[in-house]
C-alpha cells in the first residue's frame, strides 16, 4: 500500500476492508506503537466505540491539591476590583492617619512611608509567584482541554465519515431499487 494518509477522515472514508487492511499493517509494521499513549487510547476508543468525552474543568479538578486550589484563589482574590480598590482604600487610611490624624510622635510611619513601602514589598513577593503558579495551571488546563477537543475533533470526524457512507450505501440501495421499479 503506498498511498499515504494525511487524516483520520481519508482513512474512515475507506471501505471496511480496506480500512481493516490498513490497521492490520498498523499492528504488523509497528506504527501503532509509534502512536503516543494517549493517542492508542484514542484509536482503541474509536475502535470499540467508547465514548469518553468529559469535563475538563471536572477532569482538572480532580488532580488538584490544597496548595494548587490556594495558589488559585490568591490569584482570583489579588486579581479583582475589590482587590484593587480595598487595598487603594488601605493605602489612603494608612497615609491620612500618618500626615493629619496622628501628629507628633505618635505616628508610627511618618511621611516617607517606610514601613509601608517595607510591607508592600513583601506583600509583591510573596503575591508574584502565587500568581505565576496559578496561571502555570491555568496553561495546564489549557492544554487538557486542548487534547480533549482534539479527541472529539477526531471521534467527530470518524463518525461523520461513516454516516457519509453509510448513506452513499443508502444512496446506492434506493438507486437499485428505483432502477428495478422502472
Amino acid at each position: 500500500m503506498s498511498q499515504t494518509y494525511t487524516s483520520a477522515a481519508e482513512i474512515a472514508d475507506l471501505p471496511p476492508e480496506q480500512a481493516h487492511m490498513l490497521g492490520q499493517i498498523l499492528l504488523e509494521e509497528g506504527g501503532f506503537a509509534r502512536l503516543s499513549a494517549k493517542d492508542q487510547a484514542l484509536v482503541c476508543a474509536i475502535a470499540h466505540r467508547v465514548h469518553s468525552t468529559q469535563d475538563a474543568n471536572e477532569a482538572f479538578e480532580l488532580q488538584t491539591t490544597f496548595g494548587q486550589r490556594l495558589a488559585d484563589r490568591v490569584a482570583e482574590v489579588g486579581g479583582s476590583w475589590g482587590f484593587v480598590i480595598s487595598f487603594g482604600i488601605f493605602l489612603f487610611i494608612w497615609a491620612m492617619l500618618n500626615l493629619v490624624i496622628l501628629h507628633g510622635q505618635a505616628r508610627f510611619d511618618p511621611y516617607p512611608f517606610i514601613f509601608l513601602n517595607l510591607i508592600l514589598s513583601m506583600l509583591a513577593a510573596i503575591q508574584a509567584p502565587i500568581i505565576m503558579m496559578a496561571q502555570n495551571r491555568q496553561a495546564e488546563k489549557d492544554r487538557l482541554t486542548t487534547r480533549m477537543d482534539y479527541e472529539v475533533n477526531v471521534k467527530s470526524e470518524h463518525e461523520i465519515a461513516e454516516l457519509r457512507q453509510h448513506l452513499a450505501q443508502l444512496h446506492e440501495k434506493l438507486d437499485r431499487h428505483l432502477a428495478k421499479t422502472t
